[in-house]
């Protein structure tokens, strides 16, 4: 399903918006708060976008934040860290920090993948 962008005017931070994102209830409401385009933040980037599309379907709003352009907006979400993801929706509130690599524990964060049980 094809995504559009959307650039907030005042704030600058990029919005990615699937069009099915709509026709959910569920959606996830993510965001991404890097340090420019640092290795760190590239990998994590990228791989929150693959796994978004792999696993969410589509289904999720994720707004990447500059926190060297926008300090007040990581500041005001008291990130001490980056990258940091911070999931707003769906509830409860949950952050992850570092590069997101590994896949599993970031779905089982996202409510995406059930927790294994132990034997």
């Amino acid at each position: 399903m094809p995504e559009r962008r959307k650039r907030d005017k005042e704030s600058g931070t990029v919005t990615e918006v699937s069009q099915m994102t709509r026709r959910h209830t569920t959606k996830h409401v993510l965001k991404l708060y890097v340090t420019g385009m640092t290795p760190n933040s590239v990998r994590a980037i990228e791989n929150l976008r693959r796994i978004c599309e792999e696993h969410l379907k589509g289904n999720y709003e994720l707004e990447v934040i500059d926190i060297y352009q926008h300090p007040t907006l990581a500041s005001g979400e008291q990130i001490i860290a980056a990258p940091t993801l911070v999931k707003k929706l769906p509830l409860p509130l949950r952050r992850f920090i570092g590069d997101l690599s590994d896949t599993d524990k970031i779905l089982l964060g996202l409510d995406v993948k059930a927790a294994k049980s132990k034997k």
